[in-house]
């Protein structure tokens, strides 16, 4: 086939098939079923980078059990603020997914979602006594009721019974455990909204790299286009676009040209799980269990020993182990990070070198651990783990944001939306909570780039998310009515996926 480029029309381009660019195609469906859109993604499926399943942990971010969340200040106090926001936006994302199940848009739930408890897990005394107060300053919020704490062995070995045996409990324990928890395939939630852009008219381009993005003088974008398999070329007009292209977006955005990028960075972090499907083991836990970050660490590198649920069968994880690459995707280029230095951004990159000295240092040390280390490691939570129950698995790459602060930089936790000040390009940034809080972030960016649309949207995004514009955490009874019908949608109501088997069994 000759390679020629064709001038074609579009509404909106989504680059990147992840469960960014699914859902706002999703939500857009919805609100302007006459819009043509169409998702380019450089790989040959859906959801191959961050959103696939085993590259994530899957935990439904909702900071029930995420430490990081809920930090101690220096008084002793905890800091629950940036805990209630987070479970906030996740009670988004569970509205959206139930109506999506109720209208057809995605089909059985325990296909993308499954109960499971969440569990904080810390031990020593200074510990404990934070996560007392952690649990007095959570279980008191609307949020966080049914929360319990839990600091006896006996309790502790009944229901985590793969993390008891051969733990010496003279060294205090404690666990704040919340049943309303989810495990969240974000491979298959992310391949079952793209299924639904393609079945209502939208076209999936697999295989298919955006390399170029122009502004015309109309203020629509020219769109640059490359078949990975034939070289062929494509070149769309589109009146919108979205970069949701994981790592890749960075360096989308600043091909842009948008001076709302200008002081933006990456800081690329890799990781590694541990991972077992020895049903012996797996039949002994089911629950995400989160402890507390190492000094210096970065956010995605809280330990954790999850129980996933993946094509209905159970799987445990527990990691991640940190590791450093140049790439912003995990099947990138080594030039990924040094192309993304710009005059703008050169000055908050060296000044996030210069303080977080400490992260520097925690990854340097990851990258110095064998599979020894590694299972070492994993002791604090599993006292007898063996090395040949566990494989090694290369987790999704994850490009924390850096962004200008006066004359250097800041390394942000979370995730960033950045939009022309037109609105007719947008992008997000960042890693976790991410997936989680998926809906939230693309509500956010329709509003913010579409103003004049999203006031007559609004009667329909409130049949989707029956609590837009409200504060769950300051209405208790639309909270339970929320909960409620999202439990029962998405099957939430009834036990785990799999029983456990009691210690000593």
């Amino acid at each position: 086939m000759p390679n020629v480029a064709q001038t074609e029309k579009t509404d909106v381009v989504l680059i990147g098939a992840g469960i960014m660019s699914a859902t706002l195609g999703a939500l857009l469906r919805q609100l302007q079923p006459d819009w043509s859109i169409t998702v380019f993604e450089r790989l040959d499926a859906a959801a191959a980078e961050s959103s696939d399943p085993w590259n994530n942990a899957g935990t439904g971010h909702s900071a029930l059990c995420e430490l990081n969340y809920s930090p101690q200040k220096p008084d002793g106090s905890v800091d629950i603020g940036k805990a209630v926001d987070i479970n906030e936006r996740f009670q988004v994302s569970r509205q959206f997914w139930a109506y999506a199940v109720e209208n057809g848009i995605l089909g059985d739930p325990s296909r993308f979602i499954n109960p499971i408890p969440h569990v904080s897990f810390v031990h020593g005394a200074a510990d404990v006594e934070y996560l007392r107060k952690r649990y007095e300053a959570l279980a008191r919020h609307p949020l966080f009721a049914g929360m319990e704490y839990i600091d006896s062995p006996d309790e502790f070995a009944r229901r985590l019974p793969l993390m008891a045996r051969g733990r010496d409990f003279s060294d205090p324990i404690a666990l704040n455990w919340t049943d309303g928890g989810t495990d969240i395939n974000f491979g298959s939630l992310t391949k079952e909204l793209l299924a639904h852009i393609g079945a209502t008219g939208g076209e999936i381009a697999f295989g298919n790299e955006v390399r170029n993005l122009s502004k015309q003088r109309d203020g629509s974008w020219k769109v640059t286009v490359r078949n990975t398999r034939t070289g062929r070329r494509r070149t769309l007009i589109s009146k919108f676009v979205f970069v949701g292209a994981g790592g890749g977006a960075l360096p989308l955005l600043q091909k842009s040209g948008i001076k709302e990028i200008s002081g933006f960075a990456g800081f690329p972090v890799s990781g590694q799980f541990l991972r077992c499907t020895n049903p012996e083991l797996v039949g002994r836990h089911e629950a995400k269990v989160y402890g507390k970050a190492a000094v210096g660490a970065p956010p995605m590198s809280v330990p954790h020993l999850d129980t996933r649920v993946i094509n209905g069968k159970p799987g445990l994880l527990f990691g991640p182990y940190a590791g450093w690459t140049p790439k912003f995707l995990k099947d990138g280029s080594n030039a990924d990070l040094f192309k993304s230095i710009k005059p703008g951004n050169l000055a908050p990159m060296l000044g996030v070198g210069v303080t977080e000295l400490g992260l520097v240092k925690y990854l340097v040390t990851e990258l110095m651990k064998s599979q020894a280390g590694r299972v070492y490691t994993m002791e604090e939570f599993i006292p007898r783990a063996e090395s040949r129950d566990w494989e090694l698995i290369t987790a999704g790459q994850r490009v924390q944001t850096i962004r200008r602060k006066g004359a250097g930089g800041v390394l942000e936790l979370g995730t960033a939306v950045i939009a022309a000040q037109d609105g007719t390009i947008a992008g997000l940034l960042g890693a976790s909570p991410g997936a989680s809080t998926c809906v939230t972030a693309m509500l956010d960016v329709l509003e913010r780039c579409f103003p004049t649309e999203y006031a007559s949207w609004t009667p329909k995004l409130k049949e989707m998310v029956p609590s837009l514009g409200v504060k769950l955490s300051e209405n208790q009874a639309l909270f339970g009515e929320v909960w409620d019908w999202t439990g029962k949608a998405l099957q939430l109501t009834g036990t785990g996926a799999h029983a456990v088997v009691p210690a000593g069994a």
